[in-house]
């Protein structure tokens, strides 16, 4: 049965991944977050922590920060194959109900 976009907007499914969209932003948003100020926060206050060499060349500063690119690289697949797997599906089977 085709219904309205007013009627799909207004449906439970609808808010329902709407809802689930900012849950899974946020929390994503919240751990980059964790990740780029907890590395900054290591530079503002544990200098100490950070200057510890790792071999000849490194040292844990270089580690930290190399995590953090690689960390919101992890989030993105995350978001990615969330967004590929649940949230597209959802959004195709709405539009499928448009008049």
């Amino acid at each position: 049965m085709a219904k309205s976009a007013h009627e799909i907007v207004s449906s439970e499914k609808f808010k329902k991944l709407v809802t689930k969209r900012w849950l899974v932003s946020f929390v994503l948003t919240f751990f980059l977050f964790l990740f780029y100020y907890g590395y900054i926060g290591m530079i503002g206050y544990a200098k100490d922590v950070l200057k510890i060499k790792i071999g000849v060349a490194t040292n844990i500063g270089i580690i930290a920060g190399v995590g953090v690119i690689i960390g919101s690289w992890l989030l993105t697949v995350i978001y990615v194959i969330w967004a590929n797997g649940s949230y597209d599906k959802t959004v195709s089977e709405l539009k499928k109900e448009l008049v």
